[in-house]
């Protein structure tokens, strides 16, 4: 899909600039309605709602901020039921969703036995857009996920600073996973990518750093995550990501990418307070998702503590009524494809 051109603010410094970022008071209500504008002038008063199913907590990657690194030993690891995951999503799924992601740790194993055949049936048996964020994958297993009937592909770089990068032990080398991405938008996939903002030893040039390598890449969307010190981590006594921060730096990114899908994250009911996730929506996001994830199998999904604010379907319709914006229709899938088509 060809992008819409970068949007400039005319005028002044730099655009974004440190300043930005950490914008408070008169300036950062002003930036937040920069973003609420953008966000209104494209997409309406509509907010896209997906539900998520995490299918497997295996992962072969060893994160420093991840609760599901490899070298954790003592989390109990599964694998999600084929059958009671169909169960789930073709008979029993809120009836607010259009679309469906498919996450877990890095685990080929889960690729092949779990999401491939549940796209497949899916894809028969429902109308919804699939994404998956399903993390590294072989060029071939990447071809068969899309073959099956996915359409976006969620692959976070985490951090654009290399020394960070490879101190955190992520997945690969920086220029790999940079060269996954493109390489996933070349080769038919839409591809949505994110940041973690306030990663130690980060500081703000560093998060505008990640601002200006999301723009340099062919992307969809992105998420700005804040971060929190998992539990079963070297990270653990680590300060959590600011929320300020990481609402400023999704404003920014509305603000020069009004064509973008931006996520409303869960996290941000953890830095964020009273205010949380709804911040998310005022600073552009305008996307949501309810977490689908079993009972059973929610609780050692541990991206960083075991007590996760879960965004269920109450919680996620009440977030959004209350900003005055309406459940999306069209599925993302459905738009993105149109979206396409006008471009070619």
């Amino acid at each position: 899909m060809n992008a819409d051109p970068v949007q400039e603010i005319p005028g002044g410094d730099a655009f974004p600039s440190i300043t930005d970022l950490g914008a408070t008071g008169p300036a950062q209500q002003e930036l937040h309605r920069r973003a609420w504008t953008a966000t209104r002038s494209r997409f309406g008063d509509s907010v896209f709602v997906r539900g998520v199913v995490e299918i497997s907590n295996h992962c072969r990657e060893n994160c420093h901020y991840c609760g599901m690194r490899r070298e954790n030993r003592d989390l109990k690891r599964y694998r999600g039921r084929l059958d009671s995951l169909l169960e789930l999503l073709v008979h029993r799924r809120p009836g607010s969703i259009t679309d469906l992601n498919l996450q877990a740790g890095e685990d080929p194993v889960a690729v092949r036995e779990i999401a491939i055949p549940l796209i497949q049936t899916l894809r028969r048996e429902t109308p919804l857009g699939i994404s998956v964020c399903l993390g590294t994958l072989s060029k071939d297993l990447s071809a068969e996920l899309l073959e099956a009937g996915a359409t976006t592909y969620i692959i976070k770089f985490e951090s654009s600073q290399e020394a960070l990068y490879r101190s955190f032990e992520a997945p690969g080398t920086l220029a790999e996973r940079l060269s996954h991405i493109r390489w996933l938008a070349g080769n038919g996939w839409n591809v949505s990518s994110g940041f973690i903002s306030g990663l130690p030893g980060q500081g703000i040039e560093g998060l505008l750093g990640d601002i200006q390598a999301a723009l340099d890449l062919p992307l969809i969307g992105c998420s700005v995550s804040p971060f929190v010190p998992g539990e079963s981590t070297p990270l653990r006594d680590a300060s959590s990501g600011g929320f300020d921060p990481t609402l400023n730096a999704m404003a920014l990114l509305r603000i020069l990418r009004p064509d973008w899908v931006i996520p409303a994250v869960s996290a941000l009911n953890i830095v964020g307070a009273d205010l949380g996730y709804r911040g998310g929506l005022r600073a552009g996001a305008n996307l949501c998702t309810i977490n689908l994830t079993p009972t059973e199998m929610r609780g050692d999904y541990l991206l960083y503590k075991r007590d996760r604010f879960i965004m269920d379907e109450d919680r996620v319709l009440s977030a959004i009524a209350q900003e005055g914006l309406t459940v999306s229709r069209k599925s993302l899938a459905a738009f993105l494809a149109a979206q396409t088509q006008d471009h070619s």
